[in-house]
């Protein structure tokens, strides 16, 4: 009985864990957009389609992220509770508060967005990633190309970031000091909160946590 009430115990864990980091996710990416000092690398792309579409961002994020997903299915990747809930809780909520949020203009102020949004990332990617309910579909499809080409995840990942943040910045996305400094930090970020975020695998309370630099531990939304 012990043992039973133990697993819902994790399991209701897991579930909130998973939420909230989605949630946080899209509220951080929110915090970023307002900053106006340089987006993360998919949010480039999402912003500019958003620019010369009309929708908002968050529905760019969700479309773009059924996109992505439909892309898995000749990679034979399979998706996860987490993979689907990547797709329609993220931009939501990153939706919910920049209707909430507004513009900052004095430059304190905009840095001050910049941080906060990059270190509420990192939180927030740990929380999702230690749920262990599935990677988001971007993860996945770099993983999936990684997989059927045998080029290694770094080029795979690079090379996908460099496509999407050139395009989002042609099409009008915002790139600048808070695209760099997101690129740097959110490795380190992601493996702190990772480790902070661990639920227990095991009857004994034991965690498993990544013990080097979190290869698939950012979160794409």
């Amino acid at each position: 009985m012990a043992t039973l009430s133990s697993r819902h115990g994790h399991l209701g864990r897991r579930l909130f864990q998973l939420y909230a980091g989605l949630a946080l996710y899209g509220a951080s990416s929110a915090l970023l957009v307002r900053s106006g000092l340089g987006l993360e690398p998919w949010n480039v792309l999402h912003q500019g389609l958003s620019e010369r579409t009309g929708l908002s961002m968050g529905v760019v994020l969700t479309v773009t992220g059924a996109v992505v997903l439909l892309l898995w299915i000749p990679l034979r990747q399979r998706p996860g509770l987490g993979t689907v809930s990547n797709v329609l809780v993220i931009g939501a909520a990153m939706d919910a508060t920049l209707a909430v949020l507004p513009d900052a203009h004095p430059p304190a102020v905009r840095v001050l967005l910049m941080v906060s949004g990059i270190v509420l990332n990192g939180a927030a990617t740990g929380l999702y990633i230690a749920a262990r309910f599935g990677s988001g579909p971007r993860d996945g499809l770099m993983t999936g190309l990684h997989q059927r080409t045998g080029v290694s995840i770094r080029l795979v990942r690079t090379a996908i970031e460099i496509t999407v943040v050139v395009t989002g910045f042609l099409l009008g996305g915002t790139v600048g000091v808070g695209t760099v400094l997101y690129a740097v930090a959110i490795g380190p970020l992601a493996q702190l909160f990772l480790r902070a975020f661990a639920v227990p695998r095991a009857a004994d309370g034991s965690t498993v946590v990544a013990t080097g630099q979190p290869r698939r531990a950012i979160l794409r939304p």
